[in-house]
């Protein structure tokens, strides 16, 4: 394994002077080795991947350093414009490392979502004509590959990437996990405001759940009330998009209240979507931000979500209501005006990091879980 100080000690000698990207679990080690300021160098966790490779792209610009990119290869995705549109050798030839979390890897067990992603990683990279490599697990030959890939990487005017398997990195220096348990005073567990929220809104109603912890927590909440038939669609993939799924629902939906529960970094990687909720949205969508300040899922890194007054956002993108809470005595109330307003409405919920370190994972499969939604909604049933 790699100690994540000896891999940035070998990147810095190479001229590296900015880590940006978004968290993944992969890569928590070095995330939260750079995160914590001891590598000396500048670090941003941008709100998705494409606007990291244009940081990258602009610290290029000023500094003729390169930086790195580190994602999971869920987020490619959102890289892949800026990467063939910007930094491409081609356009403008930025030259630039990405670090990339190489879920799904074949033979290497994970969840339904990272499966396909995985496998087709390396023949995506060389469809878009990047030099790659695996990074090596030992820090000498690590060294080395660094070393190669900056060097290749400067003189083709290339951005170059690495993929990180499983257990690549140390785990020394990890913070220790938040706990599971609340404090007698302040903000509520996100399970429990789950809990609160979905007693609130009553049997019968459409959510749509961010991908990450509050879908699993949505999942075991349903299992223990013995309402596994509830109308749930549990975005385990696509961070970001649950509030568009929703709206793609409710444009829809005549008879049913749409909600959507989401996160702070879901919300903040595609904030575009707020104002085409509100432009587009009935009365009936109501969206509600799970607001804990962090990156939960992939080892609790800062959001810059202190940054931003989430009501005043909606609001000024045209939502017709919105308010937050930080305690659930007064979330009945809140959710009554919410509904006497009607929507697009939202609800910031404020709520601690951490979840219980038993939490379980759905026994359903994605496909299982949106031909339960398909079906209830439209009594369509998907061919096997």
């Amino acid at each position: 394994m790699i100690r994540p100080d000896v891999l940035a000690g070998h990147l810095a000698a190479e001229g590296v002077s900015l880590y940006c990207g978004v968290p993944d679990s992969l890569l928590k080690e070095f995330n939260a080795y750079v995160g914590d300021g001891a590598s000396g160098v500048d670090h941003v966790i941008a709100a998705n991947e494409g606007n990291a490779v244009g940081l990258a792209v602009g610290h290029y610009l000023r500094t003729g350093s390169p930086a790195v990119v580190y994602l999971q290869n869920s987020g490619i995705g959102n890289a892949v414009n800026p990467l063939t549109s910007l930094a491409d050798p081609e356009v403008y030839g930025i030259p630039m490392i990405l670090l990339i979390g190489w879920r799904g890897q074949p033979g290497v067990p994970d969840e339904p979502q990272h499966r396909k992603q995985g496998r087709i990683m390396p023949a995506l990279l060389d469809a878009l004509e990047l030099p790659w490599s695996v990074l090596p697990a030992d820090e000498e030959e690590a060294g080395a590959a660094v070393r190669k890939a900056v060097a290749h990487s400067v003189a083709t005017r290339t951005p170059y990437a690495f993929l990180v398997e499983k257990g690549t990195f140390a785990p020394a220096g990890v913070p220790a996990a938040v706990p599971a348990t609340a404090p007698e005073s302040g903000p509520p567990t996100r399970e429990e405001a789950l809990g609160a929220l979905i007693a609130e809104i009553g049997g019968g109603q459409v959510v749509v759940s961010t991908t990450g912890m509050l879908s699993r927590e949505l999942y075991e909440h349903r299992v223990r009330a013995g309402a596994e038939a509830e109308i749930d669609f549990l975005t385990v993939g696509g961070m970001g998009h649950a509030s568009s799924i929703a709206l793609g629902i409710a444009l829809r939906e005549d008879e049913r209240e749409v909600w959507c529960l989401d996160g702070d970094g879901a919300l903040l990687m595609h904030l575009g979507a707020l104002p085409v909720i509100a432009g587009h949205g009935p009365s009936s969508y109501f969206h509600v931000v799970f607001n804990n300040g962090v990156h939960d899922s992939v080892g609790g890194q800062p959001t810059s979500i202190d940054r931003v007054d989430v009501p005043a956002l909606a609001r000024n993108s045209g939502y017709r209501h919105a308010a937050t809470l930080s305690s659930l005595e007064d979330l009945p109330g809140e959710l009554a005006r919410l509904r006497e307003t009607g929507g697009p409405a939202l609800l910031e919920l404020r709520v601690r990091p951490g979840s219980r370190g038993d939490l379980g994972r759905p026994a359903v499969t994605p496909a299982e879980s949106g031909a339960a939604v398909l079906r209830a909604l439209t009594g369509r049933v998907t061919p096997s």
